[in-house]
């Protein structure tokens, strides 16, 4: 898979370096772990026009409204691998969890369907990955508030699974995407050791839900040398196209 970010190698790339890029894959990992099983007692109301508030997409679906590159120009678009189980990835406190999995575009509850999507420009700059998961309405709804929750409450936590401290988790402002949006920022602490001066990786995610379907954009900056990265910001063009693609499959022929 390819990184997400260019330049000069970190300055610690032995755990460090590794570390990082698996977070690229770390989605996958997670979301081939058994979860949760789907919510029980789906209504006739979840049975309706694709994408609309009622019956999630499939997986043919989700794959059909997927982003290519000929739909973003001057963006390679490559399939990243992304399984439907819930992320059993954990956090200290508990409850910073859905922070930790939206950083690797997932989720604690289980999709009807995911796929996963890497744009990188062809130009220097980072890429950005995106995970569509259809969902029932009910569930699509709980990601998006799980996330914002989390978000709000936790300014710092731990990664337990890499052993990395995440810190300057902030919200912005609402970007008014889809039926309801959430966007935040913040920074891995990524070191070695204890004793080792942490890298800082700053991370931008935008979540998205689209009737059933929740879009995950997520990026990070690796840092080109000893320095601080920028601040990483997922396109609008990207969200955009994505949502629009997704939009027109719930239109009625």
């Amino acid at each position: 898979m390819q990184s997400n970010g260019v330049g000069k190698p970190v300055v610690r790339p032995s755990r460090v370096g590794i570390a990082i890029a698996m977070l690229m894959t770390f989605s996958t990992l997670a979301a081939c772990e058994s979860g949760q099983g789907p919510r029980a007692g789906a209504t006739s109301e979840e049975t309706k026009t694709p994408g609309a508030e009622g019956r999630p997409l499939d997986k043919a679906e989700l794959e059909r409204v997927a982003v290519t590159h000929t739909d973003l120009g001057g963006y390679d678009v490559e399939q990243i691998l992304a399984a439907p189980s819930a992320s059993h990835r954990t956090a200290d406190p508990a409850e910073c969890a859905p922070v930790v999995q939206a950083t690797g575009g997932s989720s604690g509850f289980t999709a009807t369907a995911r796929i996963g999507r890497m744009m990188s420009p062809r130009k220097d700059g980072p890429g950005t990955s995106m995970i569509l998961a259809s969902h029932s309405a009910g569930d699509a709804t709980r990601v998006i508030d799980a996330l914002r929750t989390a978000a709000k409450r936790c300014k710092t936590f731990m990664d337990i699974g890499v052993g990395f401290r995440y810190d300057e988790v902030a919200i912005q402002p609402d970007p008014g995407y889809g039926d309801e949006s959430v966007s935040l920022r913040l920074t891995q602490l990524a070191a070695d050791s204890v004793d080792d001066e942490p890298v800082r990786v700053p991370y931008a995610v935008v979540a998205v839900r689209q009737g059933a379907t929740v879009a995950m954009f997520y990026e990070f900056n690796r840092p080109r040398g000893a320095g601080d990265a920028d601040a990483p910001v997922v396109p609008e063009e990207i969200i955009k196209t994505q949502l629009n693609k997704l939009s027109k499959l719930a239109v009625p022929k």
